[in-house]
């Protein structure tokens, strides 16, 4: 069943919305900003908390988050999942107040390629039971076919690794749950992306014990049905810009917390 999960999404010590193609490692002038958020990311932590939301998660975009990712963790200790600069050195810190850790660029080498020993030691480190895999990617056109390719460094440096059934089975010996957004519609509030969402059920239908959580594009509290049919029940869904909590005018927060109670 899919179900409705939360995200807060820090950028220089605040809850933002971004469009998430803009997001440059250098230039911050060309980052595009679809709301801040006056509240607290301890606000957002507990209204998913006490609305019975599990399995949200807090992403750090770049420096200066770890205070106010801290705040959210600590407000609601074992709650939220993180993410942003989690490495083997840290992972453990980050554990005292998480549920667990999402990791993301620590797993390639500069250029882009997948360093297995990496994604092993945090692993072993961890346990696969409290690892999330970010597998956040590009669609790219090859021959005239698509190919979803994970992106790393703020989704602005495609990776070696494309996905695909092959990618979640060696994968899925490493962690239980991979996070995926579709970094070219993610923050445009334009739609889902239907084909990749289909895709990620194709390519994990012999491995349900894999969670897997899809952000980018949802605009409609009807996308979690959508989401729902095209994905089996496999795929869960977040929501960002399209949220009245964080500005939206698309979808209530209120109606995502009646979906979930209706799926229990």
């Amino acid at each position: 069943m899919t179900r409705f999960v939360g995200c807060i999404d820090l950028h220089n010590g605040q809850v933002k919305q971004i469009v998430g193609g803009t997001l440059n490692e250098e230039q911050d002038e060309q980052l595009q900003t679809n709301f801040v958020c006056e509240q607290s990311s301890s606000f957002y932590a507990e209204m998913y908390k006490k609305n019975g939301v599990t399995g949200c998660h807090v992403i750090k975009l770049g420096p200066n988050n770890d205070e106010a990712a801290l705040e959210a963790l600590k407000s609601s200790p074992k709650f939220l999942q993180v993410g942003g600069g989690i490495n083997y050195d840290n992972c453990l810190k980050w554990l005292e107040s998480a549920s667990k850790v999402i990791v993301t660029s620590w797993l390639f080498d500069s250029e882009g390629q997948i360093v297995v020993s990496n994604l092993q030691k945090i692993s072993n480190r961890c346990g696969k039971e409290r690892l999330v895999i970010d597998l956040s990617c590009r669609k790219v056109e090859t021959a005239g076919e698509s190919q979803w390719i994970v992106a790393m460094n703020k989704w602005q440096k495609l990776t070696n690794v494309v996905l695909s059934k092959e990618t979640f089975t060696w994968m899925s010996q490493y962690a239980d749950e991979f996070l995926i957004h579709a970094a070219d519609v993610e923050g445009l509030c334009r739609g889902v992306d239907e084909v990749l969402i289909a895709k990620l059920y194709e390519w994990t239908e012999d491995l349900p014990h894999l969670k897997i959580v899809y952000a980018g594009g949802a605009k409609s509290i009807d996308d979690l049905q959508l989401v729902d049919k095209l994905s089996h029940g496999k795929v869960d869904l977040t929501y960002g810009s399209a949220l009245d909590i964080f500005g939206g005018k698309l979808v209530t927060f209120e109606d995502c917390c009646k979906w979930n109670e209706r799926k229990a």
